[in-house]
């Protein structure tokens, strides 16, 4: 039976905004964001983007906070206080943020190793071959599984600390040291010659190129980004003090993260252009492209190095957020030490990242069949994470606030009885009741091929 431990630790309003801030703003913003910007027409893509976040992001935003900041749970225990029939919703809650860190951690092994390599010099070799550099180390066997254990190591450092001694310290230095180099680097891409290609490609929407893959996935980045339908926002809102205004801080966290993102375009595009370097290259744009690109920069080991740095920051702020989803269940349903639950945690998740990384090279033959073509271990737990189990938590998250535990339960959570007002009542009431929930599964459809195979 889930029990609210007296021990869990709390944030301050600061910390929750810069912690929340820390686990919206990650890969999903400086890795993540700009190759799918790339690959789905620019503009266009951050029009549907921006809209989204404003629409469904603040609104989903708003109810896993509320639901975390309302029972004081881990995100299994909070739905089963609210619908022991929903409890499932709260189970991938625990279930998704433990997926993606699996393999979110090899991603940030990556740039610990790519942070090593320019540190001893190692750009100029890089650049020589980025695409075989970047191709023969992830597709080796022993170093990417080190390097995922380094970043693994960090996280648990971080995490059994504790929630205002750990997380709340370190996001309260990150992520305005995040910021700080990432306007810096944004500077130094927008003014070199060329530069204005870039921008162009960035922020002229081209309408011929709105497809539904495009809002499918402009809808899959900010359920990531913002690390919606993942537990994380249940998780942390969990710590908050009863008197906080969440409708502020559901507001102010995806604007933060929506400037990072935005931020990262213009860090990224500008330089492309300046540079001839393919904008739709994917996931890979920022290990193999961007390099070339710093390589041909005066000072460009440096401006490596910063930006770098930068990603390293912003994955270690979001990882922290998915491994305490569920360290904070082991927590209250296990009576676990924090330090108890996060070593067992961080253990089990290495270990699943080891065939996970090797699936990119050993392990490559072994796939797993889809309605999307057949995927390696690596790509096949991020599909059923991102495109499956997300949107999934997301919907049912709408269809359990507007409809088991009610609108008016909800606006009490949200005002704290009444101390606040709830000035996007009517607005968030439209969208957790009707639009969010069919326009997500719509897009579900479209995420997991279906809708493809409806509409040939």
């Amino acid at each position: 039976m889930e029990q609210q431990q007296n021990n869990r630790g709390s944030f301050s309003n600061l910390g929750f905004i810069l912690a929340a801030a820390g686990s919206s703003i990650g890969l999903g913003n400086l890795w993540k964001f700009p190759y799918l910007t790339g690959q789905n027409g620019g503009g266009v893509f951050v029009l549907v983007y921006l809209i989204i976040v404003a629409t469904i992001g603040f609104t989903c935003m708003l109810g896993e906070t509320a639901i975390g900041k309302y029972t004081k749970l881990n995100p299994l225990g909070a739905y089963r206080k609210l619908s022991k029939k929903f409890a499932f919703v709260g189970a991938l809650g625990i279930i998704v943020p433990f997926l993606i860190v699996t393999y979110y951690n090899i991603i940030g092994g990556w740039v610990l190793k790519y942070i090593a390599d320019f540190i001893m010099g190692k750009l100029g070799v890089m650049v020589g071959d980025p695409a075989g550099y970047f191709g023969a180390f992830v597709s080796s066997a022993f170093s990417p599984i080190f390097w995922t254990l380094v970043f693994v190591l960090i996280n648990f450092i971080i995490i059994q600390a504790g929630v205002s001694e750990g997380i709340e310290k370190m996001s309260k230095i990150l992520m305005p040291a995040l910021f700080v180099l990432l306007i810096i680097v944004v500077i130094r891409s927008v003014t070199l010659p060329g530069a204005a290609a870039g921008l162009e490609f960035y922020l002229k929407p081209d309408f011929s190129k709105l497809t539904m893959a495009t809002v499918s996935a402009a809808l899959g980045q900010v359920f990531f980004s913002l690390s919606l339908g993942m537990g994380a926002m249940v998780a942390y809102g969990s710590y908050l003090p009863d008197a906080t205004n969440i409708e502020k801080t559901s507001t102010i966290i995806p604007i933060m993260d929506s400037g990072a993102a935005l931020l990262a375009g213009f860090a990224i595009f500008p330089a492309c252009a300046a540079f001839g370097v393919d904008v739709g290259a994917g996931p890979s744009l920022i290990f193999q492209t961007l390099p070339t690109v710093f390589n041909s920069m005066p000072g460009g080991i440096i401006w490596a190095i910063v930006f770098f740095f930068l990603v390293l920051f912003a994955a270690i702020t979001s990882a922290t957020s998915l491994i305490e989803c569920p360290v904070s269940w082991l927590i209250d349903s296990k009576g676990m030490k924090r330090r108890t639950a996060t070593i067992l945690v961080c253990i089990v998740a290495f270990l699943c990242a080891i065939p996970e990384s090797l699936s990119l090279g050993e392990l490559s033959g072994f796939t797993f069949p889809t309605l999307n073509g057949a995927m390696g271990i690596f790509d096949f737990v991020g599909y059923i994470a991102e495109n499956v189990l997300m949107p999934a938590a997301g919907f049912f998250m709408c269809i359990v606030i507007g409809y088991v535990w009610g609108i008016d339960n909800f606006e009490k959570a949200v005002t704290n009885n009444g101390q606040f007002p709830f000035r996007t009542k009517s607005f968030v009431t439209i969208m957790i009741k009707y639009v969010a929930p069919i326009a997500i599964f719509i897009i579900w459809l479209q995420s997991i091929g279906i809708w493809g195979l409806i509409f040939k």
